[in-house]
């Protein structure tokens, strides 16, 4: 069976056109705020990532670890991100979701409970940034079973032995660290060297769905539609705490930020 994944992509590439991930906090500001904005932007993005709220962040910039804090302090649970997720999918069945944390939270759960979850609630998708390949085999593999995407991360100073181990043994898709930073941190290298080190992931394997995160913004990512998707988190968990600190719908804000995002890429 194809995944929700693997047809999002699909779909983009027919449209000729790179597909569009946003990032979010789950429970920012709080947990009916976080669905109602996933339900907003969710008509102008091709699939959903949902970042589970740490308190102690690898990866995550200033930005997200606002959202995070906001989500915290407004008391979410793991069982309320599920719970957002299965809402979520009630009006959008077929839009793919991925959840995106740390695996304390998996190990504390356990990962056949987690999985569970996951699967009982629609989530198409894990990355688990603190569980690199080939630690991370065994987790994925149990994924995989599921029906669940586990997705690798590359990186720009992933050799090139490593990067085709790690393609060979990847799912529908892998994501691509831009630069070495962490989320939210302003591109420090350029599009042309990003889409070169790109490009040399896409020749391992053509058919493999590579997407970019990390530095893309409004201003960065029509620089950037040569891959086969983007991710846009940190610059939208930002709109979020704008439109917060000003007093103004953050829903509003999140949707028209996508809106803007879609209309550079198409």
């Amino acid at each position: 069976m194809i995944s929700k994944i693997s047809l999002a992509f699909s779909q983009c590439k027919k449209e000729n056109r790179p597909a569009l991930l946003t990032y979010t906090v789950a429970g920012d500001n709080t947990k009916k705020k976080s669905l109602e904005i996933l339900n907003a932007i969710a008509p102008h993005v091709d699939i959903l990532e949902i970042g589970i709220p740490h308190n102690t962040p690898v990866a995550d910039g200033g930005q997200i670890q606002t959202s995070a804090y906001r989500a915290i302090k407004n008391g979410i649970k793991v069982k309320d991100i599920f719970q957002i997720v299965q809402q979520f999918k009630k009006n959008s069945l077929n839009k793919p979701v991925i959840l995106m944390g740390y695996y304390n939270i998996i190990f504390q759960q356990g990962e056949k409970s987690f999985l569970k979850h996951c699967k009982r609630s629609g989530v198409d998708g894990l990355i688990v940034v603190d569980l690199p390949w080939p630690e991370n085999k065994n987790f994925a593999s149990k994924c995989k079973k599921q029906s669940i995407n586990f997705i690798q991360l590359l990186s720009p100073t992933t050799s090139d032995i490593r990067m085709k181990k790690i393609i060979k043994e990847s799912h529908d898709m892998v994501y691509y660290i831009s630069m070495l930073s962490t989320t939210g941190g302003t591109l420090k290298v350029s599009a042309k060297e990003i889409l070169k080190n790109y490009n040399k992931i896409k020749k391992i394997n053509p058919k493999q769905n590579v997407v970019i995160g990390f530095g893309i913004t409004e201003k960065t990512i029509s620089s950037l539609t040569d891959a086969d998707g983007l991710v846009v988190g940190s610059a939208l968990c930002k709109a979020i705490s704008n439109a917060l600190s000003r007093g103004t719908n953050p829903v509003r804000m999140a949707e028209n930020m996508v809106k803007k995002l879609r209309s550079k890429i198409i």
